[in-house]
C-alpha cells in the first residue's frame, strides 16, 4: 500500500538541520546505543570532527579533494525531453558523474582525511549496493590507508562489478553470511569488527545512520551537494528555489545532504524509499545500529527484513534526522515498487541519454507519477539529486528486462 499522507505545509525554520541536540538527538531520535566498548571510540570521532570541521585548514584539504579528486562541482543537468513529457521542469543534480559514480566519495574523502587526522591507518566501512565500498577503497589507496570492507553475500552476488573494482583498489572485501546476506548485516558485522579494532581503525559508516556522531557527521560532509544545488538553482531558476527537491532515501545520506541546502526554503522536500524497505514511511520506533530511529519491526518489536531490487535501499530503517523531519512535517517520505523504479530507469535512459542507479531511478519513479496523478502540479520545478549511476546495475536490468 502506498503512503499517501497529505500534504503539510512546510515550515523552515532557522536552525533545522543544524547541529543536533545533547547526546546527538534529532527531536526524539537518534543517540549513542553503542556497546560500552564503542563509546569511548564514538566520543574520540565526535572530538575530533568538531575540531576537524571548525579547522579552516581541514576544510580546505578536503575541499580540494572534492574538486581535483572527485571532481566537484557536479552539474545541474536540465532534463528537457523527460519535463516536456511530464508537464514539469526537471533537473538532475548529477551526483552519477563524479568519480567512483555516485554521491559517497563526498562523505569518505572526509572521513578519510579525519582517519588521517586521528592517526588511524584502517578504513573499515559496510556497503550495500558497493558504491560506498568502492569509494572507502577509493579514498584508502589514495591516502594510503588499509580498507576492510563488510557486504552481505547476497549483494556481493548482484554487485559483482564493484566488488571486483574494490579488490583492484587493494580493499579486503569480507562476505557477510548471517540473516538477509545484505545492508543491515553488512553494517552489523562492521560494528562488532570495530570492537576489536578501535586503536588503530576508523569505522567509515556509510550513511546517516548509527551512533551519534555519524549521522550528523555524514550529513556534513554530504551537505554539499545541497549547498551547490541552491547556488545551481538560484543561478538557473526565476524563482531561484525549485518547489520540489526530491531524492532516494535507504538510510538517507544522499536526501540529507541535498535537504540540508534547502531546509530553510520554501521548497517541499521528499524522501522517496522503496516499498520493500520504507523506515520513514512505515516504521516504528526501534533501536538499530546504535541509533534510534524509525525501522520496520514485527509485532515483536524484531526487525523485519527489508526488500529492494536496489541493494542500497535494501536496509529496514531510516536515519534519525529523517524520522525527525518527518515527524516535523518538514519532509515527507513515500514509496515507490521495484517495477516502478526499472521503468524509470529505462525512460531516463531512452529519453535523456543517462542511465541511473537503481537507487536513484526510485526517486525519478515518484516524479513520474505524480507528475501523471497530478500531485506535482503542471509547470513545478523539480530537483531530483540522481545520486548514482546504473553501470553496477546492468547485471540485475539485463535479467529483468
Amino acid at each position: 500500500m502506498r503512503n499517501v499522507l497529505p500534504w503539510r505545509e512546510p515550515a523552515p525554520a532557522a536552525g533545522t538541520m543544524g547541529e543536533p541536540l545533547t547526546r546527538g538527538r534529532f527531536g526524539a531520535y537518534g543517540g549513542r546505543y553503542a556497546p560500552e566498548s564503542l563509546v569511548e571510540a564514538c566520543r574520540q570521532v565526535d572530538e575530533a570532527f568538531r575540531e576537524a570541521w571548525a579547522d579552516p585548514g581541514f576544510r580546505g584539504a578536503l575541499a580540494r579533494l572534492l574538486a581535483v579528486h572527485a571532481g566537484r562541482p557536479t552539474p545541474l543537468t536540465p532534463a528537457r525531453r523527460l519535463s516536456e513529457a511530464l508537464g514539469v521542469e526537471l533537473y538532475l543534480k548529477r551526483e552519477d558523474l563524479t568519480h567512483t559514480g555516485s554521491h559517497k566519495i563526498n562523505n569518505v574523502l572526509g572521513q578519510a582525511l579525519l582517519a588521517t587526522r586521528m592517526g588511524r591507518r584502517r578504513l573499515i566501512a559496510e556497503t550495500g549496493a558497493g558504491q560506498h565500498g568502492v569509494a572507502t577503497a577509493t579514498a584508502a589507496a589514495l591516502l594510503g590507508l588499509e580498507a576492510t570492507v563488510f557486504m552481505g553475500e547476497r549483494d556481493i552476488e548482484r554487485q559483482a562489478l564493484n566488488v571486483f573494482r574494490m579488490r583492484m583498489l587493494g580493499a579486503e572485501v569480507v562476505p557477510v553470511t548471517t540473516g538477509s546476506r545484505t545492508l543491515k548485516d553488512a553494517t552489523s558485522e562492521a560494528m562488532r569488527h570495530w570492537v576489536g579494532a578501535t586503536g588503530d581503525s576508523h569505522y567509515c559508516i556509510g550513511s546517516v545512520v548509527g551512533p551519534d556522531p555519524y549521522p550528523w557527521l555524514v550529513r556534513e560532509f554530504q551537505r554539499v551537494i545541497g549547498d551547490e544545488a541552491r547556488a545551481q538553482c538560484a543561478a538557473e531558476l526565476p524563482a531561484g528555489v525549485p518547489d520540489h527537491v526530491v531524492a532516494c532515501v535507504g538510510g538517507g545520506s544522499n536526501a540529507a545532504g541535498t535537504f540540508a541546502g534547502f531546509a530553510d526554503t520554501p521548497a517541499r522536500l521528499v524522501g522517496v524509499e522503496a516499498e520493500g524497505g520504507a523506515g520513514a514511511a512505515r516504521g516504528r520506533l526501534g533501536v538499530l545500529h546504535g541509533s534510534r530511529s524509525l525501522f520496520l519491526q514485527d509485532d515483536d518489536g524484531q526487525i523485519v527484513e527489508a526488500h529492494s531490487v536496489a541493494a542500497g535501499l535494501d536496509y529496514p530503517g531510516v536515519g534519525p534526522e529523517h524520522a525527525h523531519l518527518r515527524d516535523l512535517g518538514r519532509a515527507r517520505y513515500v514509496t515507490v515498487t521495484d517495477d516502478e523504479a526499472i521503468a524509470a530507469a529505462v525512460r531516463l535512459a531512452r529519453t535523456e541519454g543517462i542511465l541511473p542507479a537503481l537507487e536513484s531511478a526510485h526517486a525519478l519513479a515518484w516524479v513520474i507519477r505524480a507528475a501523471g496523478d497530478g500531485e506535482l502540479a503542471a509547470g513545478s520545478t523539480v530537483l531530483m539529486t540522481l545520486s548514482g549511476r546504473g553501470d553496477k546495475d546492468v547485471s540485475t536490468l539485463k535479467e529483468l528486462l
